[in-house]
């Protein structure tokens, strides 16, 4: 099992580029633990700025580094960035086109037993409904790497979600296709189509697995990049199957369901399920253990495509 969170693939990344680019500049807010940025912080102490327990300044002041021309890196956890420091993100980022990467670390529900007040299952509605706001939700270690290195060559802003725990691998380093904007196409089928994001691609593909074995054949699609979200990889997926499920660390509204429902009832009509968080205050508890509470497992994606389809 991979023992390497995504959030420290983030730090080794930002590492390996400071050395040569003095315009890098990582802020957390009093988060370099859980962040991961240690390492950063005593490595490079005048490309760091620590804001303290202040979300809403901490935007801003990445913000005003950006329109100096420095490569701003955010990391703060989910739960607070996409909330407390939404206005700054809106105005200070999104509206003001600054070349700043908001990073939401231990996003969804990794916090666990911390609770509600520490989930975040509406950012990729919130962060998504901001103009010029991209959002992006890595599905491995692997991933997470080619995407923080594509983010260092743009200057545009970016909201990327990661959870807080390690992951199973999707991919590996010898196999890792990546385009920044682009699906990925994990495996083909031609019975159902599984569109997830971030930590759900593992079990959709296993769910994909357990269906094969079944007799039924299934499509999986690493749709990390929430937004913009590649429409025609979401149609070609679509077209030709019986059943789009969309498989989503997320609430039920305006996350990547949504999107996906739109997109497949304006262009290829096919029935669409949404496997998602409730819409209730998530129980507590390890992330695997509130996947397996509420289905989000690959055993119980594949059983409830399995019933649908018979």
């Amino acid at each position: 099992m991979n023992r390497i969170a995504n959030r420290q693939v983030i730090c080794e990344v930002l590492m390996e580029r400071a050395a040569t680019d003095k315009d890098i500049v990582v802020l957390c807010s009093d988060s370099r633990g859980s962040a991961s940025m240690t390492a950063f912080a005593e490595a490079y102490p005048e490309q760091f700025v620590e804001t303290g327990v202040a979300e809403q300044n901490i935007v801003g002041i990445s913000a005003g580094l950006a329109s100096c021309g420095k490569k701003a890196f955010v990391l703060s956890p989910a739960c607070f960035l996409s909330s407390r420091s939404y206005e700054q993100a809106k105005v200070d980022v999104a509206y003001s086109g600054t070349n700043v990467t908001l990073v939401g670390v231990s996003g969804g529900i990794s916090y666990g037993a911390l609770g509600m007040s520490h989930h975040s299952s509406g950012d990729i509605a919130v962060m998504s409904a901001l103009p010029n706001m991209r959002v992006y939700i890595p599905s491995d270690r692997f991933q997470t790497r080619r995407l923080i290195e594509s983010l260092l060559e743009d200057k545009k802003g970016a909201y990327v979600r990661v959870g807080r725990n390690p992951v199973e691998d999707v991919y590996s380093e010898e196999n890792c296709p990546f385009e920044l904007d682009r699906a990925t196409v994990v495996c083909k089928g031609k019975d159902v189509a599984l569109i997830a994001c971030g930590e759900m691609v593992f079990y959709a593909r296993e769910a994909a697995e357990l269906l094969r074995l079944r007799g039924i054949t299934a499509t999986v699609l690493d749709m990390y990049c929430i937004k913009p979200i590649d429409k025609q990889a979401v149609i070609q997926a679509s077209e030709n199957t019986k059943l789009v499920v969309t498989i989503e660390e997320h609430s039920p509204f305006g996350g990547l369901g949504s999107m996906v429902a739109q997109i497949v009832s304006a262009n290829c009509p096919v029935r669409v399920v949404n496997l998602s968080l409730p819409d209730e205050q998530v129980i507590s508890g390890t992330s695997a253990e509130v996947f397996k509470y509420y289905g989000l497992t690959g055993e119980a994606i594949a059983d409830k495509i399995s019933a649908i389809i018979a």
